[in-house]
């Protein structure tokens, strides 16, 4: 059985790809969830400088987003993307599998 996969949409490629040229580091972007937040699990971001091991890989545009096993399991058939608005600007998660979140889209139940 395969895992279903991520998407990384282009608008959140070409973000991921500006600030990992300003920082000088590799345009791949991390997507991890961990315990906590107001609705029990939250979304991490992060540059990362290595794909490990047991990461899933997805690439759009030049730009990877890797995402660990045990995280997948929580956003898999997800979309990351890159929403500006007038509260800000912020990558957003589009979860299918999220039962439930939180006003600011930071967290997620199952």
């Amino acid at each position: 059985m395969s895992q279903p996969s991520i998407i990384l949409a282009p608008s959140a490629a070409a973000r991921v790809a500006t600030i990992a040229a300003k920082q000088a580091k590799p345009a791949i972007l991390r997507l991890a969830v961990e315990g906590g937040g107001c609705s029990g699990f939250q979304y991490r971001f992060g540059l990362a400088e290595t794909v490990e091991a047991d990461d899933t890989v997805v690439e759009t545009d030049g730009v990877r987003l890797v995402v660990d096993a045990m995280s997948l399991d929580l956003v898999g058939g997800a979309t990351v993307d890159y929403v500006e608005s007038l509260g800000g600007a912020a990558f957003r998660v589009t979860n299918p599998n999220a039962a439930s979140g939180c006003g600011c889209g930071a967290s997620f139940s199952v």
